[in-house]
């Protein structure tokens, strides 16, 4: 498949950047740190982002989604990435229609439908580490009655403070590493013995820690076989890799453009500074970059939509190195604006922000190279 988008993928570009330049710009996420708001984005936009399609985009037609694969999810993402725009679109309508899409016909029934609708969110309970470490699960889960009694904290749960229902990985076989023995819960996150602390982080997003004591759930909210959850887990991730790939694609392109922008207007010694040489030579580098990473990025999306088995590789490599060229893309905009880049006047602060928090989320470029390089052998 070319590197090139279709015609449809091109007008849901189209579509999706002029609806989150004019409902979701940098400025709502601007005010929406200085207010501190509890919910950390807009409920509105996001209803509105429903009626767009954008919530269902991984939800098949059959439960009320557009079922648009994960390219157009990366497009969206990239326009959000823009604009830095707030939503559960993450969390949600990536990586829980993901782990839907692996329940029973009656949780799909269930659940589908309110993710496409914009009316239900969720929140992926599975980081313990300090780093990602998927395959980390100490959090067990003791049979009870008819289910399951879970205990255990979970750390970087994101859009944790305001889920509807959370996915919790849970082990209920094995070793705390082992990948065998992990199973995925649908947890109501205000059941008895679940204790929810929300965290803002440094690009103002929000995570939370969960901690979950003596929570009891039915073999009903099994998602999967018991015991069988680290592959369904790991397609979650990769969907949310992918599409985190995209988002940062979006925030190092913009963070670029802003760059150029002030490159053309700001004089020094008499003359634009963007006529000199050496700044010239740097933004040259930042483009090929920028131009590397969207590729990269975007044969990662398509290879999740062709089912390859060679999908999680090209996710990892898309991951390490959008995230390595948005810490770039960043930096680069910070110093070429000079001190100013350092003041809260000024936007190009809060893009390095959340390029720092995107590129560390669901594994840095050290573990996704660690993560080729054994999926290759060595």
């Amino acid at each position: 498949m070319a590197l090139v988008l279709t015609e449809d993928q091109q007008m849901i570009r189209d579509s999706a950047e002029g609806f989150f330049k004019d409902e979701a710009p940098v400025s709502q996420h601007r005010a929406l740190r200085d207010a501190k708001d509890a919910t950390g984005f807009s409920r509105d936009v996001w209803t509105r982002m429903a009626g767009m399609g954008f919530a269902g985009v991984l939800v098949p037609e059959a439960h009320g989604g557009a079922d648009m694969g994960h390219v157009a999810a990366g497009i969206i993402l990239e326009a959000m990435g823009k604009n830095l725009s707030a939503a559960p679109m993450l969390s949600t309508a990536v990586l829980g229609a993901t782990a839907l899409r692996a329940g029973t016909p009656e949780q799909q029934a269930k659940y589908l439908p309110l993710i496409a609708q914009g009316a239900h969110l969720l929140a992926l309970a599975a980081d313990e580490a300090a780093r990602h470490k998927p395959s980390h699960v100490a959090t067990t889960a003791t049979p009870s009655g008819n289910g399951f009694r879970l205990n255990g904290v979970k750390g970087f749960v994101l859009d944790g403070h305001v889920a509807d229902t959370l996915i919790v990985a849970a082990r209920t076989d094995g070793e705390t590493d082992d990948r065998a023995g992990i199973t995925l819960f649908l947890v109501n996150p205000k059941a008895d013995g679940v204790k929810i602390d929300r965290r803002s982080m440094v690009d103002s997003r929000n995570a939370a820690k969960v901690t979950l004591s003596d929570v009891q759930v039915d073999g009903a909210d099994v998602l999967g076989n018991v015991g069988e959850g680290f592959a369904i887990l790991e397609k979650m991730l990769d969907a949310g890799r992918a599409c985190l790939a995209a988002e940062m694609l979006g925030v190092s392109g913009q963070a670029f453009a802003t760059t150029v922008d002030y490159l053309k207007q700001r004089e020094q010694f008499g003359q634009k500074i963007g006529s000199f040489q050496a700044l010239q030579h740097r933004a040259a580098h930042l483009f090929c970059e920028i131009e590397l990473a969207r590729s990269a990025t975007l044969k990662a999306l398509q290879a999740l939509d062709e089912g390859s088995d060679r999908a999680p590789m090209f996710v990892s490599l898309a991951k390490a190195k959008a995230g390595d060229v948005a810490i770039l893309a960043t930096n680069e905009g910070v110093q070429m604006h000079g001190g100013i880049g350092m003041t809260d006047e000024y936007d190009i602060g809060f893009f390095m922000k959340r390029a720092r928090a995107a590129q560390e989320t669901f594994g840095d470029s050290a573990f996704h190279g660690d993560r080729i390089a054994r999926q290759l052998g060595y």
